[in-house]
């Protein structure tokens, strides 16, 4: 097999695994871990798409989150949307403020870009806290009623997690496409040197906004996902900052810029997660944890752990990309 082909075999081969599992055993218990992992797994994956590829940390990722989420509830709630049309629209909701913003903020770099993206996250938890169409600081509660043309809530949350499974393959299989393609090589450029990148000729605006349109648009997904499974949504669920801040341990721990180290790194720090809040010393430590890692691993481990198995085992390189 083609070096091409084992590169995305074995990413979509490692989700498959995960999402799999739930639907051969039957068992609640089961689909509920693999949820948090596709969760997490698609939430990496969309944001290495501009933290890995173009190097721009960015702290806002959860808004777009829970932008998702209020846009979707809020259509299948109060307006009676479908779900489907309704997830479609909550991505597109949070890939259109991608774009707004990110023709503006994508102008700043390193630590400015990193503190914008916190402000953009506060300001958009304010506007919601005063938005009343949301339900202002309640938030809105899913009538459930509502679930009953989808089978009842039982239905509904294997229903959510069938979506979320296929969501999660195809923000890997776009991951994949962007590190091989043109557009992936023109980021990639942009994050090794931005400037020498535009004086060869790359759009750098351009390929900077796409990508960021393209990495809000999954979570939008995930969130509206995520929220109507929850049959309820409130400002301080909807966008936490520590969840921009473990997907940004997840990528970094799995390997920025690959395809299977967002995967890897998603699994590694859910299955350290729970550790730690499973035990009654280190429960109430956990972001402490996850910031204490993110140092360690910019201080030893910079390219990940799929880096790092590259460099110590070069036969890796055919098949981690």
């Amino acid at each position: 097999m083609k070096r091409s082909l084992w590169t995305l075999f074995l990413p979509v081969l490692v989700v498959l695994a995960v999402g799999l599992y739930p639907l051969l055993t039957q068992q609640d218990v089961h689909r509920e871990t693999s949820f948090t992992l596709l969760r997490a797994v698609a939430l990496a994956a969309s944001l290495n798409i501009i933290l890995g590829f173009t190097g721009y940390v960015s702290f806002g990722h959860v808004v777009f989150y829970g932008l998702g989420g209020y846009v979707a509830f809020y259509l299948v709630a109060e307006k009676g949307w479908p779900f489907w049309s309704a997830v479609l629209m909550g991505g597109l909701a949070a890939a259109l403020l991608a774009f707004l913003i990110g023709a503006g903020i994508l102008r700043l770099r390193g630590a400015y870009f990193a503190l914008v993206t916190i402000g953009v996250n506060e300001a958009m938890k304010a506007f919601i806290y005063n938005f009343q169409p949301f339900g202002g600081p309640v938030g809105l509660t899913m009538n459930f009623a509502v679930y009953k043309a989808y089978g009842g809530p039982r239905a509904v949350l294997w229903m959510t997690y069938h979506w979320l499974f296929v969501v999660t393959l195809i923000v890997v299989a776009v991951s994949y496409w962007i590190r091989v393609s043109k557009f992936g090589l023109g980021l990639l450029s942009i994050r090794e040197d931005e400037d020498a990148a535009e004086v060869m000729g790359v759009r750098t605006s351009w390929f900077k906004t796409w990508a960021f349109t393209l990495s809000a648009f999954f979570p939008g997904l995930v969130g509206a996902i995520f929220f109507f499974r929850n049959a309820s949504i409130e400002p301080h669920d909807a966008f936490p900052l520590h969840v921009s801040i473990e997907s940004i341990v997840m990528v970094m721990l799995g390997g920025q810029g690959t395809v299977i180290g967002p995967i890897l790194g998603s699994i590694g720090y859910q299955w350290m997660r729970v550790f730690l809040l499973t035990n009654r010393l280190l429960k109430n430590i956990q972001l402490a944890v996850a910031g204490g890692l993110l140092l360690l691993i910019v201080l030893f481990i910079p390219a990940g752990l799929v880096g790092w198995l590259r460099r110590r085992f070069p036969a890796t390189r055919r098949f981690l990309l």
